[in-house]
C-alpha cells in the first residue's frame, strides 16, 4: 500500500481504491470535514499529478468527467482549500507524495482505466435531507422536492412570489457560483425555463453575500452536489448537469452611498488577485487574511 500521512490529510492507495481522510485542526476547510472520509475507486480516476511549489508541494487527483457529483456540480470552481482532491504536501514529504502518485498512475495503466467520461456516478452524493442557509432565504432538498423560504434579506420580488416548491422531476439543472470576493448563488433551472434575471431577483435562486465565505461555500457545495446526484446523469442528457456560471456574479453592495464606484471596483479586482495568489500558494493563509481584511476595510 502506498500512503502519505500528515496533519493536512491522509491518502491511502491499495491498488484499487484511494482513501482520502481529511486532516484536522483549524486550518482544514469545513467542506473537507463535512465530506469526511472519501473512498475513490480506481475506475473513477483520470490521473494524478505532483506539483512542486515554493511554500509547499501538492498532490492533485483528477477524476473522470461524470464520476463524482461534487466535482460535476462545482465545475472546478471550488477554492483550493476546500477541494478534497487536492492535498498540500510539505517539502520533506515530497518523496512519499511522488511515490503515491506513481503507484496510482501505474495502476491506471495496468487496469487500462479510460480517461473518457463515465455513464454513471461512481461516488455517492451527500445524504438528504440537506439545507442551505443562504443570505436571502433557506433552501431544503428532501430527496424528492426543493423548497425555498425567503428571509429578511430577500428582495421584494422574491418575498411577493411566496415560498417556492419544485419537484425533483420538474428540475432540469442546478447552477452554482461560489461566494468569494463577490456574491455567490445557487440557481434552480426548472424544465422549460431558463431565467436571465439577476440572482437577487430570481425566485428560483438563493444568494450568498460572501460574508460567511467558508460556511457558505461548504453548505452550497454540498447542496448542489446532492441535487446533481439525484438528477439524471449527464450522459443521459447529452451534457453537463450544471450550466456554466457567469464569470462575474453580482457585485457586493456598497458600504455607503458616498463610496466611489471606481474605488470599489479597484478594491474588488485586487481582492480577486489576492485570492488567486492564495490559491496557488504564493500567499499564506495569514498573509491572505491580513491583506483581505485591510482591503475590505476600504469598502
Amino acid at each position: 500500500m502506498a500512503e502519505i500521512t500528515q496533519r493536512a490529510g491522509n491518502w491511502y492507495f491499495d491498488g484499487s481504491v484511494l482513501r482520502i481522510v481529511p486532516g484536522h485542526g483549524k486550518g482544514v476547510h469545513a467542506l473537507r470535514t463535512a465530506l469526511g472520509e472519501l473512498t475513490v475507486p480506481l475506475e473513477a480516476v483520470a490521473g494524478v499529478s505532483f506539483e512542486p511549489g515554493r511554500k509547499h508541494d501538492r498532490l492533485r487527483l483528477s477524476l473522470r468527467e461524470g464520476a463524482d457529483p461534487l466535482t460535476q456540480a462545482t465545475g472546478g470552481k471550488l477554492p483550493a482549500a476546500a477541494d478534497p482532491y487536492l492535498l498540500e504536501v510539505p517539502h520533506e514529504r515530497a518523496d512519499a507524495a511522488r511515490e503515491l502518485a506513481a503507484e496510482i498512475r501505474a495502476a491506471l495503466e495496468t487496469e487500462r482505466v479510460p480517461g473518457t467520461p463515465t455513464d454513471h456516478y461512481l461516488l455517492p452524493g451527500p445524504q438528504t435531507p440537506i439545507t442551505l442557509h443562504a443570505s436571502d432565504g433557506e433552501a431544503t432538498f428532501d430527496g424528492e422536492r426543493i423548497r425555498i423560504d425567503w428571509g429578511w434579506g430577500a428582495d421584494d420580488i422574491k418575498k411577493n412570489s411566496g415560498a417556492r416548491v419544485i419537484a425533483l422531476g420538474d428540475l432540469a439543472s442546478v447552477e452554482w457560483a461560489p461566494p468569494r470576493i463577490e456574491n455567490g448563488f445557487v440557481r434552480l433551472h426548472p424544465k422549460g425555463a431558463h431565467s436571465t434575471s439577476k440572482p437577487s431577483h430570481d425566485p428560483n435562486c438563493v444568494v450568498m453575500w460572501g460574508w460567511r465565505e467558508v460556511k457558505d461555500v461548504t453548505e452550497s457545495a454540498l447542496f448542489v452536489a446532492a441535487l446533481t446526484a439525484a438528477l439524471p446523469h449527464p450522459s443521459t442528457t447529452g451534457g453537463a448537469t450544471a450550466p456554466t456560471a457567469p464569470a462575474v456574479a453580482e457585485p457586493l453592495p456598497r458600504a455607503a452611498d458616498g463610496d466611489s464606484g471606481s474605488e470599489q471596483d479597484a478594491v474588488l479586482r485586487r481582492l480577486w488577485e489576492l485570492g488567486e495568489l492564495h490559491d496557488t500558494g504564493v500567499l499564506t493563509d495569514e498573509e491572505f487574511g491580513a491583506a483581505k481584511k485591510a482591503l475590505l476595510n476600504r469598502l
